[in-house]
């Protein structure tokens, strides 16, 4: 059965719960969640590839096609190797220096991913991936990734004062302060 009873009411079959199971009334598209935007992508990301190597394929032949994909499989994961090293002075010079090195960390991750993609046979993939690995374009990427998740990290270091307006956890009832010897 598709639907069910909900409240003595009919419940759409999509309709979206919370922990408890209580039905809310606001509906979401699937492709406006986290999910269903990874869900779409893992779909159409790989469909793109097979027209691509069908089309390309076919232009080029079997062996040169195969040859292309693994030839920039091997400069990817060589540029992604050494992009990733510079990557990682920058970081290690960020904090030797005292300085947050949000940037670097941001860098990265890109290259990180850059070179996740590389490795992914794929035409697609591997022009992502070679973009990703060019410096002004990355910083134009990392610049709207930290516009993006700006106010969304909070870095707490040990020691730090509190912050004014932060949040004060309520007391433990558990921990009261006296210390019971048996």
């Amino acid at each position: 059965m598709a639907a069910s009873l909900s409240g003595g009411r009919l419940a759409a079959p999509f309709l979206h719960t919370d922990c408890s199971g209580n039905a809310s009334n606001s509906h979401y598209p699937v492709f406006t969640t986290v999910f269903g935007k990874l869900l779409l992508l893992f779909i159409l990301v790989p469909l793109t590839e097979l027209y691509l190597f069908m089309t390309l394929g076919a232009q080029l032949g079997f062996p040169n096609t195969i040859a292309i994909i693994i030839i920039t499989a091997v400069i990817g994961a060589a540029l992604a190797k050494s992009q990733g090293r510079l990557a990682m002075a920058k970081f290690q010079q960020a904090t030797s220096e005292g300085r947050m090195p949000h940037k670097e960390a941001l860098d990265g991750l890109m290259i990180l991913l850059a070179g996740a993609v590389l490795l992914t046979p794929g035409f697609l993939t591997d022009a992502i991936g070679f973009l990703i690995l060019i410096p002004p374009i990355r910083a134009v990427v990392r610049n709207s990734l930290a516009r993006r998740l700006e106010g969304k990290i909070k870095v707490v270091t040990p020691g730090s004062p509190p912050e004014t307006g932060e949040e004060t956890r309520p007391p433990s009832k558990l921990d009261d302060g006296k210390v019971i010897d048996v």
